[in-house]
C-alpha cells in the first residue's frame, strides 16, 4: 500500500451527497480476523436500525499482510444522505465493535460500474486504486477513467467486474475496484496494454495521494472466514 505526499488541495467533506453504497474501513488485529463476519453483521444491522432503506448486498474484501478490511453494503436505490448519518453509524458500529481499529465508514457515489470478461467466474480478489485528482485536472481524469480506463480493464480476461465510485468523506475521492479471479491479471499482457496507453500515460502523473491495495475477497464473508477457521 503507498500513500505519497499529497500535492493536491485538500478537500472539504460534502454535508450531503448522492450515496449508492455505504464503505466501512477498519483494521482488524491479526488474530481477530475471523470476526470480519459478525463485524459486517453489525454494521448491516446499524443500517436497518437507522432511517435508511433495506440495505442490499455486502461486499467484503480482507487484506491479510496488514488487517486493513474493506466492506461495501450497497443501497437498494440511490439515496442522498447528511454527512451526520456516516457519523452516527461509525459511533453505533464502534460501540458494537470496540475492538475494529481505525473505523470509518463513507458514503460512496457510483461513476462507473461494469461486469467484466470473466463475469461468469467467481472472483478471489478485490484489487483497488484510490486517488485524489490533481487540483484542476478532475473533468480530465474522470474522462479518462470512464471513458478508456475502467471499460478496457474490465474487458480484461480475468476481470470479473469494475466500478468506480467518489468517495465523500474518508480518503482519496476516487476509489476505483476490480474483482479479480486470479491476482496474475494484473500483470497480464491485455492488463498491461490498457495500462500503457497514450492517455494513460498523460493522466496517470495527476494522480495524488495514491493506494493501490491488493485484498482477498470474500464472496460470502460469513462461508469464507468460518471455513478459513476451521
Amino acid at each position: 500500500m503507498v500513500a505519497p505526499p499529497s500535492t493536491s488541495t485538500t478537500r472539504s467533506i460534502r454535508s450531503s451527497a448522492s450515496t449508492d453504497a455505504l464503505l466501512i474501513q477498519a483494521t482488524l488485529p491479526a488474530h481477530d480476523k475471523h470476526q470480519l463476519p459478525a463485524a459486517l453483521e453489525r454494521f448491516r444491522s446499524a443500517i436497518l436500525g437507522s432511517s435508511l432503506q433495506q440495505p442490499g448486498k455486502v461486499h467484503a474484501a480482507l487484506d491479510p499482510r496488514t488487517g486493513a478490511m474493506y466492506g461495501y453494503l450497497y443501497l437498494t436505490a440511490p439515496l442522498r444522505l447528511e454527512h451526520a448519518v456516516t457519523t452516527s453509524l461509525e459511533a453505533t458500529l464502534q460501540e458494537a465493535s470496540p475492538r475494529l481499529q481505525q473505523l470509518r465508514v463513507s458514503r460512496l457515489e457510483k461513476v462507473f460500474d461494469h461486469a467484466g470478461a470473466s463475469a461468469d467466474k467467481t472472483p478471489a480478489f478485490h484489487y483497488v486504486v484510490e486517488m485524489d485528482p490533481e487540483t484542476g485536472w478532475m473533468p480530465q481524469l474522470s474522462d479518462w477513467y470512464d471513458t478508456e480506463h475502467m471499460p478496457g480493464l474490465a474487458r480484461v480476461p480475468g476481470c470479473v467486474r469494475a466500478s468506480r465510485f467518489l468517495n465523500h468523506d474518508h480518503g482519496p475521492l476516487s476509489l476505483a475496484c476490480y474483482d479479480l479471479v486470479t491476482q496474475d491479471t494484473l500483470g497480464s499482457g491485455p492488463w498491461l496494454a490498457v495500462r500503457e496507453t497514450e492517455w494513460s500515460s498523460r493522466m496517470r502523473p495527476h494522480f495524488t495521494n495514491t493506494i493501490r491495495t491488493m485484498f482477498d475477497l470474500a464472496v460470502d464473508a460469513h462461508h469464507r472466514f468460518q471455513t478459513a477457521k476451521t
